[in-house]
């Protein structure tokens, strides 16, 4: 899938946002769109082993950073992939051609907390996280161009996954 001078034929993409923004929804309708490969790395640090333990507090698994960017490596430097996950600063930069911050009003993003069955240490921290608008940040602060997306309604996925599946159509590798 790489081309003879190391440059990836297919774009990757990150998604990123507090839980709850709409990642996994956005990430696999834009795969069926662009046939993109969607990898799930909550989903990946679980059936993988590539965590450090559980988190009881926040009801998630301990990221073992340096494992997770070990195994995917190999398809991040095929291209070819939109990459779905709530935090984004510890990913090597060169593996991005676009990176996208989705963000939801927090009343709505309560409702999908609460929906979820989210404890009140993990509701809060989340609520939080969207209000001070934490990921946004670190992902300014880790890649050089950022997109933020309004995640609110199926009508704002719909419109992030046109609008994504259009860029990945004129993308072009760069040399």
């Amino acid at each position: 899938m790489v081309e003879e001078s190391g440059r990836k034929k297919r774009p990757n993409i990150l998604v990123t946002g507090t839980p709850g923004t709409g990642k996994t929804t956005t990430c696999a309708a834009l795969a069926e769109a662009t046939k993109l490969r969607h990898m799930n790395v909550g989903d990946l640090v679980g059936d993988e082993n590539l965590h450090d333990g559980w988190n009881d507090e926040l009801d998630c698994f301990v990221l073992n950073e340096d494992l997770v960017c070990d195994e995917l490596e190999d398809q991040m430097e095929e291209g070819g992939n939109i990459m779905d996950y709530h935090g984004c600063d510890f990913f090597p930069e060169r593996w991005f051609d676009c990176v996208v911050v989705l963000q939801t009003d927090n009343t709505v993003l309560y409702d999908r907390l609460s929906r979820r069955g989210y404890n009140e240490s993990k509701l809060s921290n989340n609520i939080e996280c969207e209000i001070f608008q934490v990921l946004l940040e670190e992902a300014k602060e880790s890649y050089p161009e950022v997109i933020a997306m309004k995640s609110d309604t199926i009508e704002d996925i719909n419109r992030n996954v046109s609008t994504l599946t259009d860029w990945v159509r004129n993308w072009h590798p760069t040399s």
